[in-house]
């Protein structure tokens, strides 16, 4: 079954378990309130959808604009928009997990969650191009070069890679700090 089937299969189950939730929360809390509660989380997901496409692109241009990988800024607007368009849709779940995405510490998790599904589809040089340049922290081995299956540098004289010479074993380090 290719993804296509899958998404449809989701889809279903997730409108059978919406069905499934909304009867039982209105038969705790009576079917006028749980019809208000639907709409009203319509309404503010109407709202949250425009001003987080608003914030979305004002951060993206800025980014555009001061010549700066724009990455980090479309993840997070994604993810923004996503939490705003779970919201709008009709449902006590997608409301759940639409205002988890709106919550800061959940939004910096699902943003960094978007960047590295994005790094591990794209190529390094396109991924540099859109969430800047990566950052390797290097130390000098001096021991002879042994391949251990982790990532290793062997230079050479003019700084070349060749055979030969010195291992250089590093770690990469993301500069830009996650915010909220």
């Amino acid at each position: 079954m290719g993804p296509l089937g899958l998404t449809a299969i989701g889809a279903f189950l997730l409108v059978i378990a919406e069905v499934v939730v909304f009867v039982l929360v209105a038969q705790v809390i009576g079917w006028g309130w749980a019809v208000l509660i639907g709409l009203a989380t319509m309404l503010i997901g109407a709202m949250l959808l425009k001003r987080e496409g608003v914030r979305a692109w004002r951060r993206f241009r800025a980014a555009v604009g001061e010549g700066r990988p724009a990455g980090t800024e479309v993840s997070d607007g994604l993810t923004g928009l996503l939490g705003a368009l779970l919201l709008l849709t009709p449902g006590f779940i997608t409301d759940a997990v639409g205002l988890l995405l709106l919550v800061p510490p959940v939004r910096a998790l699902a943003v960094r969650q978007v960047r590295n599904a994005t790094e591990r589809r794209i190529s390094p040089a396109a991924a540099g191009d859109l969430f800047g340049p990566r950052f390797v922290r290097a130390q000098r081995d001096t021991a002879p070069a042994q391949h251990t299956g982790g990532a290793s540098v062997t230079t050479g004289g003019a700084g070349g890679t060749t055979g030969g010479g010195e291992v250089v074993e590093g770690e990469i380090v993301d500069p830009h700090p996650r915010r909220p």
